[in-house]
């Protein structure tokens, strides 16, 4: 794909793919439910029987996301006036009575918002072994899904998408940001993030930057930081493929971010990492973790999966498609030897969130490490955003605090017994906590609608209970903080 002549192509091929109605419902109706989990399966044979019709719309969905060739005359109807132009552009190729695909245009939605994303084929469609290239551009991912679902969306200034692979959080942080700048050290990848960003016309608010991590922007500051970098925990030996691997021995990618990120930060913004982390043997993760970290920012780490040394080398061998080849066995048993040299017991997934504190901020920074493999609600940003407003309200007797609207009060205990055995709070939505509580703590809950103050509360169930109002204070009150700042109770 030549920058330099692709001038009006974006805004045709947008309108092309418009008047197909190539939108993702659309896509997700046409190929039905079968056929859609098929496909997110990476197999086609259920999409390539759903779309038999001819359609503009089927033409498009077997031509990009299913990678059949299709008739030259139906791939015209669906790109009237586009073929030889995405032919000479790298898009597609045309044989003999067919056109088939280079690259991958996809339909994405994001809220109420149509948008299309450029990048490489799909590896690995109904399990043929393929190879990507060093420079290969990830698509639609479910990493990059999970770090635009864990991203603030509030408006904001200035935004970086480190690491932009094919653009798909510049799209998302240009909805809300005045400007986007875009880096990678990938430069097949920076010219189609700035084909999306044309394509999806927000080219006026997206700056692609070539470089690696901080390198294109030292001496910025931002308020937003998203970024899903090359993280795979790899001896760095041998081939490298960009979109996953940093070229730095095990997470020293991720411990650079997040010591460096701070210094890029604004006072208040916010830095968010999807990663993988070592779990090293003889040291707990999270203390590790908290070690990077500077005294500049609060943090907010989530670790929602851990893997086994075995079953992650299996994992990213298959991701780039070695699986099964000549030099399988030998790989696989040098990266296990390297992981066990090292000292490696395990690799986190998950959730790193830095949180510049302003210069008037007094205090310890918080360091809130969790590990959380249970569901959670979609978009968690929300939830990242209610962590810190949390740790702003104050908490003592004269608090008038109230009941968060989804948390739901579950009791447990023998059919017809007077009283319950446990009592269970339960979020229904954000992180979904869980906690037990006793009849003080639940009768303050329950209580908090914003007329009484804390102490009030508290004094009255001393009374109804026929315990000491003094004790009951001093013991409840740390347990308020602990309510708002786990998210039952708000100001």
């Amino acid at each position: 794909m030549n920058p330099a002549t692709r001038s009006d192509l974006p805004a045709r091929l947008r309108e092309a793919l418009q008047r197909a109605g190539f939108t993702y419902d659309a896509v997700a109706e046409l190929l039905g439910p079968l056929g859609h989990a098929a496909l997110g399966r990476n197999e086609t044979t259920p999409g390539l029987r759903a779309t038999r019709g001819g359609t503009p719309l089927e033409t498009l969905v077997r031509l990009f996301l299913l990678q059949a060739p299709v008739a030259h005359g139906e791939a015209d109807r669906a790109l009237p006036g586009l073929v030889d132009r995405l032919s000479a552009e790298g898009f597609l190729e045309q044989g003999v009575g067919e056109v088939a695909a280079r690259l991958d245009v996809r339909p994405y939605a994001t809220g109420d918002v149509d948008l299309w994303v450029a990048s490489d084929l799909t590896p690995g469609l109904d399990g043929k072994p393929v190879r990507v290239g060093a420079d290969h551009v990830l698509g639609i991912s479910s990493a990059s899904s999970s770090l635009a679902q864990l991203t603030l969306r509030e408006p904001v200034g200035r935004a970086l998408d480190l690491g932009t692979g094919c653009g798909v959080q510049a799209l998302h942080l240009a909805a809300h940001c005045r400007r986007v700048v875009a880096t990678d050290v990938n430069r097949r990848a920076l010219r189609l993030t700035g084909f999306n960003a044309e394509l999806n016309e927000v080219a006026d608010r997206v700056e692609v930057r070539d470089g690696s991590f901080f390198e294109p922007v030292r001496g910025e500051r931002f308020d937003l930081i998203a970024t899903n970098p090359p993280f795979v925990i790899s001896p760095a030996t041998g081939e490298r493929l960009v979109y996953r691997d940093s070229g730095l021995p095990g997470d020293r990618v991720v411990e650079d971010i997040v010591r460096a990120a701070p210094r890029h930060l604004v006072d208040g913004g916010w830095c968010q990492v999807l990663a993988n982390w070592v779990i090293a043997r003889g040291r707990d993760w999270d203390e590790r973790l908290a070690s990077w970290v500077s005294e500049d920012c609060d943090a907010f780490v989530v670790q929602r999966e851990v893997l086994d040394p075995a079953a992650y080398v299996e994992l990213w061998l298959k991701d780039a498609g070695l699986h099964g080849g000549p030099d399988y066995a030998e790989r696989y048993d040098t990266w296990l030897s390297w992981f066990d040299d090292q000292g490696v017991e395990g690799i986190g997934f998950g959730w790193i969130n830095l949180h510049r504190r302003g210069s008037e901020a007094t205090g310890t920074a918080v360091r809130d490490l969790l590990e959380w493999p249970y569901d959670v609600e979609q978009p968690i940003a929300p939830a990242i955003r209610d962590w810190a407003a949390a740790r702003e309200v104050e908490v003592g007797p004269d608090s008038r605090l109230v009941v968060r609207p989804d948390v739901q009060q579950e009791t447990l205990g023998a059919p017809g017994a007077e009283d319950p055995e446990t009592v269970v709070l339960r979020q229904q939505l954000g992180l979904r906590r869980a906690r037990r509580a006793d009849t003080v703590e639940a009768g303050l809950v329950g209580a908090c609608d914003g007329d009484l103050t804390v102490g009030q509360i508290l004094d009255a169930l001393a009374q109804l209970l026929d315990l000491d109002a003094g004790t009951t204070r001093e013991r409840y009150l740390p347990v308020v903080r602990e309510l708002v700042l786990e998210g039952f109770l708000e100001a």
